[in-house]
């Protein structure tokens, strides 16, 4: 198969401006799009888009199926009515030159978490019929990510091998 020349641009969604610590699928990287469109640029490639692991690198995944809840755009959430401007005043101020992952997702989630009270409070009928077929189209894996998930958060995100079950069962590798 041959493929005309072309050129493009590696950049993750990452690295876009973001005013609040990284950046996400919101506005800006439809900006970027538009900008790349305009510019002639045919190919846009990015690094994974799974939620990262340790060393907040897109090649250490938690999951190959699932996003990363960092590029879920609080902006898009707000015009959504599932966040209020009030939520993004508040935030940190964040350095424009590089991510501060910790103050990123520790604003970032809290945010994300205010999102899902109200969609699940006050979300439309559509909506949730919506998530519940996301939620079976991806019962394959969303099931046991969302446990280890669980799981690791109430080990404060220490590695599963060092996790301690409720039962006194050691997971402790020898």
């Amino acid at each position: 198969m041959k493929f005309p020349r072309c050129s493009g641009i590696l950049l993750h969604f990452t690295s876009l401006p973001g005013r609040l610590g990284i950046g996400d699928l919101g506005p800006c990287a439809y900006e970027f799009a538009d900008f790349l469109f305009a510019a002639g640029q045919k190919l846009w490639q990015v690094l994974p888009l799974n939620p990262t692991g340790y060393g907040d690198s897109p090649y250490q995944c938690f999951s190959a199926f699932a996003g990363n809840p960092l590029l879920v755009s609080l902006e898009r959430l707000r015009d959504q009515g599932l966040l209020q401007a009030s939520d993004l005043a508040q935030s940190p101020l964040f350095p424009e030159d590089f991510v501060d992952y910790g103050p990123v997702i520790e604003f970032r989630m809290a945010s994300l978490g205010r999102a899902a009270q109200v969609f699940f409070a006050d979300g439309s009928r559509a909506d949730h019929a919506a998530f519940d077929r996301f939620c079976e189209s991806a019962s394959p894996w969303l099931d046991d990510y969302a446990l280890f998930m669980a799981c690791k958060d109430e080990h404060h995100g220490t590695i599963w091998t060092s996790w301690t079950h409720r039962f006194g069962i050691e997971t402790r590798m020898p």
